[in-house]
C-alpha cells in the first residue's frame, strides 16, 4: 500500500505535528508500507528529496508569514498526478491539507486535524471565520478523521458538520523502551531546574516562565527549541536581570532531550492552544511533575496528584505559588502513568493500519 503522508512541515523541524508524522512514518515503513511525507519548507534550506529512515520525503518552498499557513500550491500539482492508495492530510491550520483535498480524485483520504479551535495571535485568530469555509471542505471530503484528544473530538463534533461515525480517536503514542534507562545526573549545587520543551512562540507562554525567575530562589529556567519569537524572550530576560538564570537549547539529539526532561524538577507548558501535548506525555514519563495552563486538551493530563493545571489568565503570583508549591511537595520520580491517555507509537500506527486497510477495501 502506498501512502502519502501531507503535512507543514516535517523533521528536522520540531513540533506536535512533526512528531506524530515521523514516528507513524517510520514504522509504517518498517511494516511494509511505501510512504511518502509530502510538506513544505519555508526556509528553502532542507532537501527537496530524501530518504530518511526508510521514509521518503518530499519538500516544497512555501509561504509562511510569521511561520504559519504553508502556502505552496505547487503540492497539489504534485499529488493529482501521483500513485496512492491513501492520502493522509494533517493540520486544519495550514494549507498543505487543503491541497491534499484538492488533490484527492478518488482516492481514499484521512484527515488528522490537530484542531484547537483558535489561532495563535489576534490576527490569526481573525482569519479563522473566513478560513472556516475552507476547513469545513476538508472535513466533508475526509473519509475518516482521527483525532488524538477529547477535547479535539468535541471541538470538531460542535464546529464542524462531521458524522460522528466518521470520527475516530486515537491518542498520540510514546516510545516507552526509551524512557527505562534515562536517570537524572547527580546535582551539586542544590537548584531545581524548570524545563520548557517547543517551539518558541508567543501563545506558548515560555515569557510568563520567565517573568517568575526574579521572585524564585534557586530555580533555573532549561529552554529547548526555537522559533521567532526567541529574541522577544531573551530581551525580557536581560531587562528582568535573569538571563544568567537561563540556558537556551537547539537541535538536541533524542537522547539529550531524554536526559533533560529526566533532570528537570518541574516541566512547564502554559500554551491554551493544544490538541494535546506530547512534550507533557514526555515530561510524565521521565518522573517530571508538570505545571499546564486550562483551557485546551492538556487539561486531560491533569489530576491534582503529578500534573497541575493553573487557570487563565495567567499572573505571575499564580505561576510562583504553584512552582513552589510542586516544588515542596516532593512528587519528582513518583510517576503513575496508568490513568493518563498515552499509547505506545507502536499500538497507533496498528489501529491506523486498521483504518487504511478499511478504506482501501471500499
Amino acid at each position: 500500500m502506498k501512502i502519502a503522508q501531507v503535512c507543514p512541515r516535517y523533521y528536522p523541524d520540531i513540533g506536535g505535528v512533526e512528531t506524530h508524522v515521523r514516528e507513524i512514518s517510520e514504522r509504517l515503513v518498517k511494516l511494509g508500507f511505501d510512504v511518502e511525507v509530502v510538506c513544505t519548507d519555508p526556509t528553502g534550506k532542507l532537501p527537496k528529496h530524501e530518504i530518511t529512515n526508510g521514509v521518503t520525503v518530499t519538500r516544497f518552498k512555501s509561504i509562511a508569514p510569521g511561520d504559519a499557513y504553508f502556502f505552496a500550491p505547487q503540492i497539489y500539482c504534485y499529488l493529482k498526478d501521483q500513485s496512492y492508495d491513501i492520502i493522509h492530510a494533517h493540520s486544519y491550520h495550514a494549507l498543505p491539507a487543503l491541497f491534499a483535498v484538492l488533490a484527492k480524485n478518488g482516492r481514499r483520504l484521512i484527515f488528522t486535524p490537530h484542531y484547537h479551535r483558535e489561532g495563535h495571535t489576534l490576527f490569526r485568530n481573525l482569519l479563522h471565520k473566513p478560513y472556516k469555509l475552507i476547513g469545513s471542505k476538508i472535513f466533508e471530503m475526509a473519509d475518516k478523521v482521527i483525532c488524538v484528544s477529547e477535547y479535539e473530538k468535541r471541538n470538531v463534533l460542535s464546529d464542524f458538520k462531521v458524522p460522528p461515525g466518521r470520527i475516530e480517536k486515537i491518542p498520540n503514542g510514546l516510545n516507552f523502551a526509551e524512557f527505562a534507562n534515562i536517570k537524572p545526573d547527580k546535582k551539586s549545587n542544590g537548584e531545581s531546574i524548570l524545563l520548557y520543551v517547543g517551539r518558541l512562540e508567543k501563545y506558548k507562554g515560555i515569557q510568563f516562565i520567565i517573568e517568575t525567575l526574579p521572585h524564585l530562589q534557586n530555580f533555573k529556567l532549561e529552554v529547548v527549541g526555537k522559533g521567532q519569537y526567541e529574541k522577544n524572550l531573551r530581551k525580557l530576560a536581560e531587562e528582568l536581570s535573569v538571563t544568567k538564570l537561563i540556558n537556551w537549547h537547539k537541535n538536541l539529539t533524542r537522547r539529550e532531550l531524554l536526559q533533560y526532561y529526566a533532570q528537570a524538577d518541574e516541566f512547564l507548558m502554559l500554551s491554551t492552544h493544544e490538541a494535546y501535548g506530547i512534550t507533557i506525555a514526555e515530561a510524565l514519563m521521565s518522573g517530571t511533575p508538570c505545571i499546564v495552563a486550562l483551557g485546551s486538551a492538556l487539561d486531560e493530563f491533569v489530576d491534582g496528584e503529578r500534573c497541575f493545571g493553573i487557570e487563565t489568565p495567567i499572573t505571575t503570583d499564580k505561576l510562583v505559588n504553584a512552582i513552589q508549591q510542586v516544588n515542596n511537595a516532593g512528587i519528582k520520580g513518583k510517576m503513575n502513568t496508568n490513568n493518563f491517555p498515552f499509547a505506545d507509537w507502536n499500538e497507533v500506527t496498528d489501529k491506523l493500519i486498521g483504518i487504511y486497510k478499511g478504506l482501501n477495501r471500499w
